[in-house]
């Protein structure tokens, strides 16, 4: 399935499985197991718990409980889904297309009985109809180039009554051309994903899947900590362990741009270019 986005390159989801494949070690050295934003609502906790703040406040919203069917699109390392099976007690299936992902998520943090962990593509997801409680998505509607298609599928296998909750990097409403050029569009290429996209954008597309009660908030103040503190993983990386370095010089590695688009969505957020929406809907009930 190609990408398609306003950029002159065209990702494959080949391609965003190769970027978390050949950049898996670096992504949990660098972020760990939650490959997301961290959320620092105080200001004082450590990166892991600011990573977890963000997980309680998807299972708040998705009104997650004991032996709830969660359905988690792009579940990256499995570490949502480990914390939503053992605290809350829900049943959980996670999909992610990275390979690298889907075998750390299986050996590490399944939960046996209450976690299941798919190595599939959400456009061809092979889920039941009316399956899930909740479907939500954490990071990963940034990699998914048709949002119709996207939400039509959340609504299909979500039960009558369910409820969607997604989080996703998002870019203000009308980005400065230059701002476009040099940040989004630069961010969307460099990250292989499908673009940084408007609310609005998001909005329309759950809305005309047939979801109804959208709310919607931004947190780009609460998380834009997490590329300070990453870019400074990386440089120090870069002095002190000669695998960063040798990856980062070698021009058989693609993906060694990304060193550089931690900087530039760090400077994205600090614009007001760049927004972090948490968003959910529900499914009505018959």
């Amino acid at each position: 399935m190609t990408i398609t986005s306003s950029t002159d390159y065209t990702p494959t989801i080949d391609g965003a499985a190769s970027h978390y494949d050949d950049l898996d070690s670096f992504y949990r050295e660098i972020w760990g197991e939650h490959v997301h934003h961290g959320m620092w609502l105080t200001g004082k906790e450590t990166d892991t718990e600011a990573a977890e703040n963000l997980v309680t406040l998807v299972a708040k919203l998705g009104g997650t409980g004991k032996d709830t069917d969660v359905c988690d699109v792009g579940c990256g390392y499995g570490a949502t889904a480990k914390i939503l099976a053992e605290r809350y007690g829900a049943n959980v299936t996670g999909m992610t297309i990275s390979k690298m992902q889907w075998r750390y998520a299986q050996e590490h943090n399944d939960v046996p009985g209450k976690t299941t962990f798919l190595l599939r593509d959400w456009y061809q997801n092979q889920l039941p109809d009316n399956r899930f409680d909740v479907v939500e998505t954490v990071e990963s509607l940034e990699h998914m180039p048709d949002l119709p298609t996207f939400f039509r599928e959340c609504y299909r296998v979500m039960k009558p009554g369910g409820r969607l909750v997604a989080v996703a990097w998002m870019s203000c409403e009308n980005p400065s051309a230059l701002s476009k050029r040099h940040l989004i569009d630069a961010i969307t290429r460099e990250s292989q994903i499908a673009g940084v996209r408007p609310e609005s954008e998001f909005r329309a597309a759950a809305l005309a899947a047939g979801f109804t009660n959208y709310q919607f908030n931004d947190y780009a103040q609460q998380v834009k900590k997490t590329w300070p503190l990453c870019a400074w993983r990386t440089v120090k990386g870069f002095f002190t362990k000669p695998h960063y370095r040798s990856f980062l010089f070698s021009s058989k590695n693609p993906n060694r741009i990304f060193a550089l688009t931690l900087f530039r969505i760090w400077l994205a957020y600090e614009l007001g270019v760049q927004r972090y929406g948490v968003f959910s809907a529900d499914k009505p009930a018959v």
